[in-house]
């Protein structure tokens, strides 16, 4: 999967708000060439709320374990809650997760946010691409519930 093939697929999703920060439009350097997937059906982006996904395309300070250095490597992120990351990862959220953050085309615990229940794929390739698309689209229902409910409370 490229970024230009995930960023598709999320547009495709309902109510989804896709920003792609760049030099100019006030957004932090360090975050241009990413891509941040938002529930908002009136396309503005939400004010007290994280995205649901995110494809990030380098290195962060404090989260270099994924080795997002190396030439064309990205890594999907999606907050796909509890019970999603149980079943991916084989246990909960914040326990130890193991395993490689740099490995390419795997499902990992996200290795920063992992403890939130946010699930990372380093250069998703033909063993994650369904997976990937799964996982978008269940963090995309979980911000659509969390948004639904906020606007039933006022």
């Amino acid at each position: 999967m490229t970024i230009d093939e995930i960023i598709d697929f999320v547009e495709g999703l309902d109510g989804t708000l896709v920003v792609r920060p760049e030099a100019g439009d006030g957004s932090p350097e360090i975050s241009w060439g990413d891509a941040f997937f938002y529930y908002a059906p009136d396309g503005v982006v939400p004010q007290a709320t994280q995205p649901f996904a995110t494809i990030v395309t380098k290195n962060y300070p404090g989260d270099e374990t994924s080795r997002l250095d190396r030439p064309g490597a990205f890594r999907v992120n999606a907050a796909v809650g509890k019970e999603t990351f149980a079943d991916r990862t084989g246990h909960a959220p914040g326990e130890p997760a193991g395993g490689d953050p740099g490995a390419t085309d795997v499902v990992i615990a996200h290795p920063v946010y992992g403890s939130a229940a946010w699930l990372a794929v380093v250069n998703p390739g033909p063993r994650t691409d369904a997976a990937v698309r799964q996982l978008l689209r269940n963090a995309c229902e979980l911000a659509r519930a969390r948004y639904e409910r906020r606007r039933r409370a006022g």
